[in-house]
Parts: C-alpha cells; sequence; structure tokens
C-alpha cells in the first residue's frame, strides 16, 4: 500500500509533441461501459429520483446524489433519512440522530467496466466466488441476479437505518431490516407494483414478466444501476478531446499543471488512468471529522477505512482513490468531505500531518444540527487517536508551492464536462 518509496513513473511535457502523445493512457470508447437498455434507464431514472424506495417515503437516491450538486449532495456530511431540503439547504429534524457517516461520492463513470469496488472503503465488490457474485455488507442475504456493482450499491441504502430506512419502529422496512436485511426487500417492491405507472414501466424493461408479484428487488435495483451506468457517463471532457487528438487550447497554467500532475506532485501515481484512479486504498491522514462509519464492536468511535472491510491492521484509515472527473461541481472533498475547496484537499495531499495539524473546521460543510454536532469533532479530542492516523499516512510532503498548486487546479478543469452537467441539471 506505501506509495513514499518510489514513483511508478514521470512524465516529462515535451512541447514540441501534440499533448495527445503525453498522455499515459487511451481514450476512453464507449465500449469501455457496461451495456444498458433503454427501457431500464427510464425505469431507473423514476425510480431513483422517487422517494417511494425509503421506509417513511422521505428521501430518495437524488437526495443525496443529486444533479445540482455534481451527483453528490454538497455537504461534507449528508443528513439521510428524515432531514427536509436539498444540499446545504438541508434541515435536521430532533428525530435526525446522527449525520450519514461519510461524504456522498459522485456518480459518474461508475459504468466503467475497470471499476471492480464501490463505497469509500471498497465494501462492495466483484466477486466470482460469491453466491451473487459480489462480496457486500449484505453477505449470503444479498440477492441473486444483480448485474452490476451499481446495482449492488443502489440495493444497500435501502435498508440503512440513517440513509433510507428510517429508524425502528417508524414504518415496516426497518420492521423487515430488523427481522433479516432481505426481508426489507419485498417489502419496498409491494410499493411500487402497487402502483400503475410503474408496473407499465416494469413491463416494458422486463416484457418477460407477466405478473406484478413476479417482480424482484432485482429488477429494480437493476433498473436504477443501468440509469447510473448509462447517465451518468463523463469521457467528453478536454482531456478526453486531447486524448483523442483534437485540438484544444491548453494555458500555460495548465501544460505547467500537467506536468506537474505527473511529475512533481505525483498525482498520477495513484489518480491514474482515463478514470483518474487506481481504485486503490491509501491513507492521507484526513481529519478525523464525523466520527465516520464505526468498525463494527470498535470500542472507539472512530472510521479506519479499508480495515473495516478487509479486518487487515495494514489498511487502517485507507480509503479508495477517487476519480477526479468534473472536480468544480462535485466539492466539497476526501471521504468525510473535509475539505471545501479543491485547493484546501490539494495542500493536505502537499504534507498530510502538518494539514491534519492545522485542520481549520470552517473548511467542513456541515448544515446545521444543533443537536447532533456534539459528536462531530470528537476524534479531535482522542491525542492516542490522532497519532495512530499520522502513523498510516502514506504520502510523504510533497514541496509544492502556492504557484504550483494553483497550476495543477487549473490542468484538473480540463477534466471538467460542463456540458453533461448541465444536460442532468435540465432533466
Amino acid at each position: 500500500m506505501q506509495i513514499v518509496k518510489a514513483k511508478f513513473f514521470t512524465i516529462f511535457i515535451l512541447f514540441s509533441l501534440p499533448v495527445s502523445a503525453q498522455l499515459p493512457w487511451p481514450p476512453i470508447v464507449i465500449d469501455d461501459y457496461l451495456t444498458t437498455r433503454p427501457e431500464a434507464v427510464e425505469l431507473g431514472r423514476k425510480l431513483f429520483a422517487d422517494e417511494i424506495l425509503s421506509g417513511n417515503k422521505n428521501i430518495s437516491c437524488q437526495t443525496c446524489h443529486h444533479p445540482d450538486f455534481g451527483t453528490g449532495d454538497g455537504l461534507s456530511l449528508g443528513l439521510g433519512e428524515g432531514a427536509m431540503g436539498i444540499g446545504t439547504e438541508r434541515i435536521a429534524n430532533s428525530g435526525i440522530k446522527k449525520r450519514v457517516p461519510r461524504h456522498s461520492p459522485h456518480l459518474f463513470n461508475l459504468g466503467h467496466k475497470s471499476i471492480t469496488a464501490q463505497f469509500w472503503d471498497g465494501r462492495i465488490s466483484i466477486d466470482p466466488d460469491a453466491p451473487s457474485g459480489f462480496n457486500s455488507p449484505a453477505e449470503a442475504w444479498l440477492p441473486h441476479g444483480l448485474k452490476s456493482l451499481s446495482a449492488v450499491q443502489a440495493t444497500l441504502p435501502l435498508t440503512a437505518q440513517f440513509e433510507m430506512a428510517g429508524n425502528t419502529g417508524e414504518n415496516e422496512v426497518i420492521g423487515a431490516v430488523r427481522q433479516r436485511i432481505d426481508y426489507a426487500w419485498p417489502v419496498i417492491v409491494e410499493r411500487v407494483i402497487a402502483e400503475d405507472n410503474y408496473w407499465a414501466l416494469i413491463k416494458a424493461a422486463y416484457p418477460e414478466l407477466q405478473n406484478r408479484r413476479d417482480t424482484h428487488i432485482t429488477h429494480l435495483t437493476n433498473a436504477i444501476g443501468d440509469y447510473i451506468n448509462s447517465e451518468f457517463r463523463s469521457f467528453n471532457a478536454p482531456i478526453d478531446k486531447l486524448s483523442r487528438g483534437e485540438s484544444v487550447d491548453l494555458t500555460s497554467d495548465q501544460r505547467q499543471g500537467m506536468e506537474l500532475f505527473y511529475g512533481k506532485g505525483q498525482c498520477g501515481e495513484c489518480h491514474s488512468g482515463p478514470l483518474f484512479s487506481d481504485g486503490k486504498f491509501y491513507s492521507l491522514a484526513m481529519p478525523p471529522m464525523g466520527p465516520g462509519r464505526t468498525r463494527q464492536w470498535d470500542p472507539w468511535a472512530r472510521d479506519v477505512g479499508r480495515m473495516g472491510v478487509t479486518n487487515n491492521a495494514d489498511d487502517a484509515y485507507a480509503f479508495r482513490v477517487p476519480t477526479l472527473r468534473n472536480l468544480s461541481f462535485t466539492s466539497p472533498y476526501g471521504h468525510n468531505g473535509a475539505y471545501a475547496s479543491l485547493k484546501g484537499m490539494i495542500q493536505h495531499h502537499n504534507n498530510p500531518i502538518q494539514a491534519l495539524e492545522n485542520y481549520d473546521r470552517k473548511q467542513a460543510v456541515l448544515p446545521n444540527a444543533p443537536h447532533i454536532e456534539v459528536i462531530d469533532w470528537i476524534g479531535f479530542n482522542d491525542k492516542r487517536e490522532l497519532e495512530r492516523i499520522k502513523r498510516s499516512v502514506d504520502l510523504k510532503p510533497l514541496g509544492l508551492n502556492e504557484s504550483e498548486i494553483e497550476q495543477i487546479i487549473e490542468f484538473l478543469k480540463l477534466l471538467d464536462e460542463p456540458e453533461l452537467i448541465d444536460k442532468l441539471q435540465k432533466r
């Protein structure tokens, strides 16, 4: 997991060559994505935005993955089931017991065939040896017949108390979850198939179904997966045009930023390939805000990241490398959204331990919720925990100056696809 011992490669920008010749990856093509079906996409589109899937019918997938916030929610840590409003206007009521443990990730390019795991800790992953074909927290109870990681990812939040299911005693979905996780999905299916408009969409997407009660949760979440895998493909940013040999005017700062990204800044060692992620897990010694997703049976309120999945101490505080697509639209940044600005996030990479020690809590974007704020910062009160986080770090200081950081930011703008964002927001 260590990446501090040596550079994997260094790319020197040769201005006499076309930029496409300098990019260390081939262009993305449509065949790089999983196949989806238009009828399933339309069913998934409606389900994605419908609160009918939540226990108390008050939150949808889109609440936390909204196009107005780059398919995230604009918050460091969101407010799940029971809150009201969207994004930074979201308001907690007295029934909210805690924030969603981790930052809501964006959905771009999740249908790319190279992706083998999802969530910040990779707790769902492709596993041909598993009965369902996937590893997940649902273990043996995960439904068989799910077609993609995005379908698996859409299945699990429906049963999560603080995300979509609700608190014990509030509705029949969470009641079923408390008996066994797979008891909840038929309850949700019953709601959906009772509506004639949904049954029409289901029949169009799955013509083999003869009766409403033939519908299974996999029909619904596979459709949501197809929607995610189709709708949020991003491969027409300026960087993609460059990779295809098309003409794009680059500023001097963008050229210098590219050289820094693949050189001194070492960004390209982990943010590699056309998705700008190697899909692996590293510790950046991020501020312990939240306090995050606590590992089962852990006596401390802390988020150990990948270690919570693998039970390997070498994975402590490591989180999955995110893709860098459309960064201008997807703030805040980090597994817990600790940094409101991209500059702040890069400065943290530049010297992780120093950034942790000097973290400015004003960087966090947290909706007002006085009755739960007491737990937001408890991780900073545990000096031993802070030392453990520091010891886990996989980055050494990079020595970037302010001007170089700004140049990297200018380069990253080449990964933005504002036309896609505009299209999503208009739907």
